[in-house]
């Protein structure tokens, strides 16, 4: 009989393209996926993976097996979704994603408040970039992902995925303290013109939308520094090194060198949860989706009183 844990790592590398990469998605060593399908060639008598170059390659009956592998991996989840759906139980293992600021601004409340009302579900939670969960979401390594999208440029979303919204987030203009328009009451973003910016990476969801925002106010952006956590560009800022777009869940502190300045037109941000809507009927994803609401609804009036 076939063994699932061996097509899963199987249907990884098939789907990631290396060992290495496919062991990154399953949260294994590359070892351990080396010796699954190992121990997958020798059940079936045939020859898995060959060498290419310092990496491996699939053999045609390996894409064989893998494409079979997909619908397998799928009747499963199905069938233990149904199951746990039969006996209304939130219990089992969930792998959650998020990127990093909701990580830091909304998990901790959702998890605390999900260990107190339900001890049997264990909660996984690693950090990764919105398109990185999306993928991740559809292929079944994730059991849910928290993303984010802009209202002005919101990301494509495959078939087969359910979403819940949980929190608009509004983005406000950081600038030095000494910053001629450091005491207006709100700003346009085109009365920037000519200011240097601190942006996230090239690539990330913040840096691709700060330039397509800045360019729609008819400003070219001249990137002064680059960093990916909002800390550290609000330290920038406070350095006078530059201007910064950021949203309010990514605010913990603000330096006494940086001030805050609301948008107009407001630049927001929507948060929400995705699954797989085949998932759906798992009474631990609803409760996951449920925890995360509660704890944007908290988020959310911390702002009103704020």
């Amino acid at each position: 009989m076939l063994d699932l844990n061996r097509l899963k790592a199987l249907h990884a590398v098939h789907v990631y393209g290396s060992v290495g990469a496919a062991a990154d998605a399953l949260t294994v060593t590359p070892s351990a996926v080396s010796q699954q399908i190992a121990k997958l060639e020798r059940e079936m008598g045939a020859r898995l993976v060959e060498r290419n170059g310092r990496g491996v390659r699939l053999t045609d009956a390996a894409g064989l097996l893998a494409e079979h592998a997909e619908r397998i991996l799928a009747l499963v989840e199905t069938a233990e979704a149904d199951f746990e759906a039969h006996r209304g139980e939130v219990v089992g293992r969930l792998n959650v994603s998020a990127f990093p600021t909701a990580a830091r601004g909304i998990m901790p409340a959702a998890l605390t408040a999900l260990r107190g009302d339900h001890p049997d579900l264990w909660v996984q939670l690693t950090e990764r970039e919105p398109e990185r969960v999306v993928r991740e979401v559809a292929r079944g390594e994730l059991d849910l992902g928290i993303v984010q999208d802009w209202l002005d440029r919101p990301m494509a979303m495959p078939e087969g995925l359910s979403k819940s919204v949980l929190l608009d987030d509004v983005a406000d203009v950081i600038v030095p303290a000494d910053h001629p328009l450091a005491g207006s009451r709100e700003i346009e973003l085109a009365q920037l013109h000519g200011e240097r910016w601190i942006s996230s990476s090239p690539g990330t969801v913040c840096h691709d939308w700060l330039v397509f925002t800045l360019r729609g106010a008819d400003l070219e952006p001249e990137i002064a520094c680059m960093a990916d956590e909002y800390p550290t560009q609000l330290a920038l800022v406070a350095a006078g090194l530059g201007c910064a777009i950021i949203p309010r869940l990514g605010r913990d502190h603000v330096p006494a060198g940086a001030r805050v300045i609301p948008i107009r037109p407001r630049k927001t941000r929507r948060i929400y949860a995705i699954w797989r809507t085949d998932a759906a009927r798992r009474p631990a994803i609803r409760a996951v989706v449920e925890a995360l609401a509660d704890a944007s609804r908290s988020q959310e009036n911390a702002w009103a009183v704020s």
